[in-house]
């Protein structure tokens, strides 16, 4: 994907992803490619999370350790608003502190720091490089549907959107279609205006750097796309899917082992017959939720592989299996605390993917053909259930009134692997993955997007 980089070889991009492993696996998928091509990379990092090995990754990366004094009562609750906002409080001079020593460097050995890309949500970041004269570009790690909910946030306040009334849930949204009240961003855990004023500070951030750079694809954000543009007096790139660009990143934030042995397993599978089950890592379920889908699953009768990552279930490290559970799927079911998801999506044995829509997942099981089964939690992963069940048709959204129930996923994982309608909705992801490959080959909207992105950093 990545082409060489003319007269750019040797000079230094900074990046700064965000400590979520949704956010950071993107943004150095990024890094990568641009990599590739010719350009020094400076990973610059918090120490909230686990630090990238440096193992993981070629020689000549460099790595910088961003201090960050956060409430550890704050880290461990789910109230994500204050936890984003008091990140950026906390690391905005540390940051600059770090990124000066950088400049400060002789040039052959910082190798020329020529921009910083930084998650778009690490606002302060982006003022700080400002401040040093550093050029600077804001990276979406998810959807430009998602990034437009940012940018008329107060408008779905001021229209009385937001909050959600449950008498309204269904009703169209007039200045956001195709999202129903649903279907808006939001997190439950943080108060909306906590959370309408991190967004603020987000987009007005992204409107005064250098460009938006987006883990998408035309294809399917076209329209989303055009509109960003057409808001934003700065270049919008979108260069996804990202994960086809380069291999996987190795390194977990949350010190979670890939249990690799999943894949030989997979390996004694039919074709199509595989549920792999994964709420990515930051989604919480309740102890009764957790029950249920277990016992989903086993009724289902269907092979699957499910993550049980430390964290998932509220008020518990680990989650114990419901008595009987074993016993009743016995070699049908494979537990993992985490899974290498590339492959297993990629793996001709999986049919569904019961997933919470986060972005990366979303993108990742369309770049691999693989249709999904929509629980979503929090934050975006509502609208991009939303669009993907409702507008590209590539999925089917468990039926949750309050919580899960067992026999609402059976249904699901039925109706998708075993009925003429769920025979439709793999056909359409069958097309819509060879639209999602078409965009990164050459001459594809992604593969010119990225070349124009690297044209844009060397005109810095």
């Amino acid at each position: 994907m990545a082409a060489a980089l003319p007269n750019g070889a040797g000079r230094r991009v900074v990046f700064f992803p965000f400590p979520y492993q949704g956010h950071f696996n993107p943004l150095l998928r990024l890094a990568a490619a641009l990599h590739a091509g010719g350009l020094a990379i400076t990973v610059f990092h918090t120490n909230l999370r686990s630090p990238p090995d440096p193992a993981d990754y070629p020689s000549d990366y460099r790595f910088v350790s961003v201090p960050v004094h956060v409430p550890m009562e704050v880290v461990a609750s789910e109230d994500i608003a204050r936890l984003v906002t008091e990140l950026n409080v906390s690391c905005q001079e540390p940051f600059k502190q770090r990124l000066a020593a950088l400049l400060s460097e002789p040039e052959g050995k910082a190798g020329g720091v020529r921009c910083v890309i930084t998650d778009v949500i690490w606002y302060s970041a982006q003022a700080a490089a400002r401040e040093l004269g550093v050029p600077a570009m804001a990276f979406m790690t998810s959807s430009a549907a998602s990034f437009r909910n940012f940018m008329v946030y107060p408008t779905l306040i001021d229209k009385g959107y937001l909050p959600v009334q449950e008498e309204h849930k269904d009703d169209p949204v007039d200045v956001l279609p195709p999202f129903r009240v649903r279907d808006l961003q939001r997190i439950e855990t943080s108060s909306l205006a906590d959370f309408a004023t991190l967004l603020g500070h987000t987009v007005d951030g992204a409107r005064q750097s250098r460009g938006l750079i987006i883990n998408t694809f035309e294809g399917i954000e076209a329209v989303d796309l055009d509109k960003i543009r057409e808001d934003m007096s700065i270049p919008v790139y979108a260069v996804g899917p990202l994960n086809k660009f380069t291999p996987p990143v190795k390194s977990s934030l949350y010190k979670l082992q890939q249990d690799r042995r999943c894949l030989d397993w997979l390996d004694t599978q039919a074709p199509g017959s595989v549920v792999y089950v994964s709420f990515g890592s930051l989604a919480a379920m309740d102890p009764h939720e957790f029950v249920e889908l277990a016992w989903g699953l086993a009724d289902s009768k269907r092979p699957f592989i499910w993550v049980i990552r430390p964290s998932l279930i509220r008020g518990f490290e680990s989650g114990d299996l419901p008595d009987g559970f074993r016993e009743e799927v016995g070699d049908r079911g494979r537990i993992v605390d985490w899974a290498p998801q590339d492959e297993v999506l990629a793996h001709p044995a999986v049919c569904a993917f019961l997933t919470h829509n986060g972005w990366n997942s979303t993108i990742e099981a369309i770049s691999e053909g693989v249709p999904m089964i929509s629980r979503p939690f929090l934050g975006d992963q509502y609208g991009n259930a939303m669009f993907a069940c409702e507008v590209w048709r590539v999925g089917m959204e468990v039926q949750v009134e309050n919580q899960l129930e067992r026999g609402k996923i059976q249904a699901s994982i039925e109706e998708l692997m075993g009925n003429k309608e769920g025979m439709e909705v793999r056909e359409r992801m069958k097309r819509l993955k060879d639209v999602a490959m078409k965009s990164i080959q050459e001459s594809g909207s992604s593969h010119t997007s990225f070349l124009k992105l690297a044209d844009h950093l060397l005109s810095f």
